[in-house]
């Protein structure tokens, strides 16, 4: 970086003091506050986060230094709940992310269930089978199974498990129904967000892979090509 675009040492200076400041707030707030969630707090958490990071940049940019700590973002927490202390309704809201990694696997088996479905007359007769097509078979099976068996079993269809999270949102009173059909998604308010559950890859523990070689050891193989597991047939 040329000299042209360093920060002073003012301004390094001014940073650290800002960083001072904050920390005195935020101490303050919490010796005040009156709650959990309260909302003077998370300001102040905020503030405190912006400061350290400003100055942890401009140390870097004039002195190739860093601090040695990391305060998370605002963006990583959810703000303060402001939802009904008791709320008469609550709305759970899931997200699951698939990979089609054995799309074979996946058409085998909505074309299993639509045998069980359809009698023999029509299947010998040539039936266009929905299954026939990913997009197909994806139809068939989450219109067969519910989402929690096909979570449980997403390897016997050919499915990779993606990041996952669950969001528990508190309401006043139940929606009417059919209200909300048309955009499920679109009128979810953090701030009444009771509890969220995630699941994802990068919250793993990378030794956890380590240990996992480890244990199979360099000649160990994993079958990807076994039997089809029975689907019941009385569904």
């Amino acid at each position: 970086m040329s000299d042209a675009v360093q920060p002073t040492a003012a301004e390094v200076r001014a940073a650290a003091e800002a960083v001072k400041t904050a920390l005195d707030r935020h101490l303050a707030a919490v010796e005040r506050r009156s709650g959990d969630d309260d909302p003077a707090v998370y300001e102040a958490f905020n503030e405190l986060a912006a400061a350290a990071e400003e100055y942890d940049e401009l140390l870097y940019d004039r002195y190739d230094e860093v601090t040695p700590f990391e305060i998370p973002g605002s963006d990583d927490t959810l703000p303060p709940y402001t939802g009904p202390e008791e709320p008469n309704a609550l709305s759970v809201v899931i997200r699951r992310d698939y990979a089609v990694v054995e799309p074979q696997r996946l058409l085998a088996q909505a074309q299993r269930v639509e045998a069980v479905e359809e009698d023999g007359a029509t299947a010998a007769a040539g039936f266009d089978a929905a299954s026939g097509t990913v997009h197909g078979a994806l139809g068939v099976l989450f219109g067969e199974f519910e989402p929690d068996e096909i979570a449980s079993r997403h390897k016997e269809f050919g499915l990779e498990e993606g990041d996952s999270t669950l969001w528990v949102t508190a309401a006043d009173e139940p929606a009417d129904p059919g209200e909300w059909l048309e955009t499920p998604f679109e009128a979810i308010d953090p701030q009444r967000v009771v509890c969220r559950f995630d699941v994802s890859a990068v919250f793993d523990d990378e030794s956890d892979d380590d240990d996992l070689e480890d244990d199979l050891g360099p000649d160990s193989e994993l079958d990807q090509d076994g039997d089809l597991e029975p689907l019941d047939a009385d569904r």
